[in-house]
């Protein structure tokens, strides 16, 4: 990651307004955002299987100038 720059992750409880006006306040404009999948194991009949359970989004933001 380049000088500058900082990540920010959306919480649990968090909307995506209220991180984009925290990075706002924060003097950081978003310049990139990322999802990734969060699954959780289950075990089902003897076999480990994988079940979405939700995302995790984290936003890329730079200095505003």
């Amino acid at each position: 990651m380049s000088k500058g720059k900082k990540l920010y992750e959306v919480g649990e409880n968090e909307t995506i307004d209220a991180i984009l006006d925290r990075m706002k306040n924060e003097g950081y404009m978003p310049v990139r955002r990322m999802e990734k999948p969060v699954f959780k194991e289950i075990e089902k009949d003897g076999k480990l299987e994988y079940e979405p359970a939700g995302r995790r989004i984290v936003f890329e933001a730079r200095p505003l100038k």
